[in-house]
């Protein structure tokens, strides 16, 4: 069905270009980007293209993104978990029921005003709608990107099994090296597959818009969780290339670089890295042990691999008796890599971090901040996220709904509303 205007016959998709560049700063400025994403990776994808200055608009389907209740912790009084305020900001939002037809009408309306799409559907949910990108999309809107995130891909063996992060941490060999050798495979404490995920769709569809300036033309960004999670199984991966020794947990320890790991300090955990010969150097003079240097148990980073034992008795005896800050000052100033382990609060209230603006508190938003930063160019002050549906009305009023239609579509259940 052609869906390029609404029975009033105003061109929604221009309206909504109208209404998307009015407003932002940022490299990013004036790209419209359609987030049809859920959970993590796609979610995350949008909100770092909105904090460059895109104009986002998220759509969520009846029940909204279900990451709104993982909680507590809630904000906005109970209305959103803290995990979906931390994914979804500085995006407008529309409610979507894309099960039906006057849904999926509105959603094509969309997509003709969008540079950029984002979603992480079912494969095969958006071809089911009509809107498969080989055979639609790519022919109706030739400068569309459109980044698709899947588990593993949507052909292949496994192409089509929905993937989730511990899943694939598992799955692709993550889980096994993270961990102690005489424990069990441990999940990364964050959802690291996700956001690496993320962090290549912000890439490539980065790369998409350079190459579009280029061919007029815009492509499909292909992600898959599987794709991320082995591209950082670095060095472990390249050891096994090397070596056909199968990696194995090394807790707290580096695979090759000693020392680098987690010591016992006075007050707490204490982290120390000596990765080449000067630092080690540095390090023993500083603990009053600068003979170590020279001993030829531990004269290079071969030989302190071979004896590590030996040598990390030794140097946990001369970490202990030192408090984490006095110790830090010290190994910095000698130019050693060392550092408390600091629990989460420790890192966000830390001088440092609110210096280079990584955690925010304002009146309006308190929370991490923006982690990329260019000399010219401003990024956008993050913005909360909004409640489902919060901006609808809005955006449809400015594709051309009358305010008597946007009533009936609501009436109709067209919206999702509860």
């Amino acid at each position: 069905m052609s869906i390029t205007t609404d029975e009033t016959g105003v061109d929604g998709a221009a309206a909504w270009r109208a209404a998307a560049t009015a407003t932002g700063n940022g490299v990013l400025s004036g790209v419209r980007v359609l987030d049809l994403s859920r959970v993590l990776a796609g979610p995350y994808t949008a909100q770092m293209l909105a904090d460059q200055g895109a104009e986002v608009l998220k759509v969520e389907g009846p029940g909204g993104d279900e990451t709104r209740g993982w909680g507590p912790p809630f904000v906005d009084e109970g209305a959103s978990s803290a995990y979906y305020a931390s994914l979804n900001h500085s995006k407008d939002n529309i409610g979507l029921d894309l099960r039906t037809d006057e849904g999926r009408a509105i959603l094509a309306q969309l997509l003709a005003g969008a540079d950029v799409v984002v979603e992480n559907f079912k494969a095969g949910t958006m071809a089911r709608w009509g809107f498969d990108f080989e055979t639609v999309l790519a022919e109706r809107h030739p400068r569309l990107i459109y980044c698709r995130i899947t588990g593993f891909g949507v052909d292949g063996p496994l192409g089509g099994l929905p993937g989730y992060d511990a899943v694939l941490q598992s799955f692709g060999g993550l889980m096994s090296i993270n961990g102690y050798p005489d424990g069990t495979p441990l999940r990364v404490g964050v959802p690291i597959v996700d956001i690496v995920t993320a962090n290549l769709a912000v890439n490539g569809i980065l790369l998409a818009l350079l190459e579009r300036e280029r061919s007029g033309r815009g492509q499909l960004v292909d992600l898959a969780l599987l794709d991320s999670v082995i591209s950082i199984l670095h060095p472990h991966a390249a050891n096994w290339v090397a070596s056909g020794r199968v990696p194995q947990r090394t807790g707290d320890f580096h695979p090759t670089v000693v020392p680098y790991q987690v010591f016992r300090a006075a007050d707490g955990d204490f982290f120390v890295s000596a990765a080449n010969n000067r630092q080690f150097r540095s390090l023993v003079t500083t603990l009053g042990v600068p003979e170590l240097a020279d001993d030829p148990r531990f004269v290079d980073n071969g030989q302190r691999y071979i004896h590590r034992e030996e040598l990390i008795a030794i140097l946990a005896g001369r970490i202990a008796p030192w408090p984490r800050d006095e110790l830090s000052i010290r190994l910095e100033q000698a130019g050693v890599a060392a550092s408390s382990v600091h629990t989460v609060d420790e890192a966000l209230r830390a001088e440092q971090t609110r210096h280079r603006g990584l955690f925010l508190e304002t009146e309006e938003y308190r929370g991490v901040g923006v982690p990329l930063k260019l000399s010219r160019s401003p990024h956008r002050t993050p913005r909360p996220a909004v409640p489902r549906g919060a901006d609808t009305a809005d955006v449809l009023t400015a594709m051309g709904y009358s305010a008597e239609r946007i009533e009936a579509l609501r009436a109709a259940g067209i919206f999702g509303d509860s």
